[in-house]
């Protein structure tokens, strides 16, 4: 599992480190940073696999932009480079990178770069000591080839090199859009999500794990009595919904048989988004290391309540690990993590006085418990200012 994470001079993220659990939340005001951090690691994601560009960022998630607004501009000028690190337990992998200004879409180079197993240095770039003329390529993914399998070191990089940054919207989840960016077990956008789903359930046939990860996830669509992936031929659809081949399909136990069947086309969107976050935390696809951007989008908030609960359970009890970043919205999301569980860790993301995003983890202490006492919930502890991370409006 990745421990902590450093980020310098990229956008408003001037200088952050954080140490991670396995599942981590994200709030604050809109434009404090929290997507800011999940694209930085989306940077750093690219940098371990050897190559940083537009092209392979926006296969991460990382939304493209201005090349001179990625470098934090809170002093004159602007820093010479960005920073970025990752550390588990017994590794670690920093690097240092230009990004091209004169011209989006250029490689960006590499500076520095530091991959590290306990004290033996498995990859280092430094431009005083580095023969290597080639700036634009990464060393530790050359190196990677010759790794031990297993090895704290390869776990690090491939953990960093298999990250996205997934940001579900409706339409595509519906089958209505197309994927633009198209990846194993889903999209970036939520693409392939009936086939995904078909995977799961097939999977809970043979393991109990995914079998109640399906169970409780029916549990959270309360007007469902049944999902499956099913052909599209085999649903009512209507002709102008465009669907894909596959599609998913409901059974409403409200309605009564022979009109109680209806495609993800036609079901509410939460169920959707429930079923995609069942998943990226079950699916044997899913990648270890991932982040959600909105993840509590079209959800109602006492749904948000019980889907984040339950998530959190599916990520602390998977067979195999994972761990998720997630930004979100709904003060109720905070009232479904189980915070005295060191694996599940909130934090709050506000702006300085000066501009600068501040990421702060806010942990159950005896303050925060002589307040529940008192009857107040983390939501409301949240929206009244308490613990940060509220808008100055």
């Amino acid at each position: 599992m990745i421990t902590k994470l450093t980020v310098r001079s990229f956008k408003t993220l001037e200088e952050v480190e954080i140490e991670l659990g396995s599942v981590n939340v994200f709030v604050g005001a809109n434009g404090s940073g929290k997507s800011n951090l999940l694209e930085a690691v989306g940077v750093l994601s690219a940098a371990a696999d050897g190559k940083v560009n537009d092209q392979v960022l926006l296969q991460r998630g990382v939304r493209p932009g201005l090349p001179q607004l990625y470098k934090s501009a809170f002093s004159e000028g602007q820093p010479q480079h960005i920073f970025f690190g990752a550390n588990n337990d017994k590794s670690s992998y920093e690097v240092a990178l230009h990004n091209p200004l004169d011209e989006s879409g250029k490689p960006w180079r590499y500076k520095t770069e530091s991959w590290m197993q306990g004290k033996k240095k498995l990859a280092s770039r430094w431009p005083a000591l580095d023969g290597n003329p080639n700036t634009e390529v990464g060393l530790a993914n050359a190196k990677a080839i010759a790794m031990e399998p297993g090895s704290p070191g390869l776990i690090l990089l491939q953990q960093l090199q298999n990250y996205v940054v997934f940001s579900p919207t409706t339409p595509v989840l519906r089958g209505t859009a197309p994927e633009t960016q198209p990846r194993q077990p889903v999209g970036i956008h939520g693409g392939r999500l009936p086939e995904a789903v078909g995977e799961l359930l097939a999977r809970a046939d043979k393991n109990p794990q995914t079998a109640q990860v399906c169970s409780e996830a029916l549990s959270l669509i309360d007007w469902a009595k049944d999902f499956r992936c099913e052909s599209a031929d085999k649903v009512p659809i209507s002709a102008a919904a465009g669907a894909s081949p596959r599609v998913i399909r409901f059974v409403d136990r409200y309605m009564r048989e022979g009109r109680n069947v209806l495609s993800g086309y036609d079901a509410s969107e939460g169920a959707l988004y429930v079923l995609f976050l069942a998943v990226l935390a079950a699916h044997e696809g899913s990648p270890q290391f991932c982040a959600v951007d909105n993840a509590d989008h079209g959800l109602n908030p006492r749904l948000a309540q019980a889907l984040f609960k339950h998530l959190c359970g599916w990520i602390l009890n998977a067979s195999e690990p994972r761990q998720l970043l997630l930004t979100a919205h709904s003060p109720q999301v905070l009232d479904g993590l189980p915070l005295q569980d060191e694996r599940v860790r909130l934090f709050t993301v506000a702006r300085s006085d000066a501009g600068r995003s501040v990421i702060r983890r806010v942990t159950v202490n005896e303050k925060l418990l002589a307040m529940a006492a008192r009857g107040w919930t983390l939501s409301r502890l949240w929206v009244m200012g308490h613990i940060g991370g509220v808008p100055n409006v």
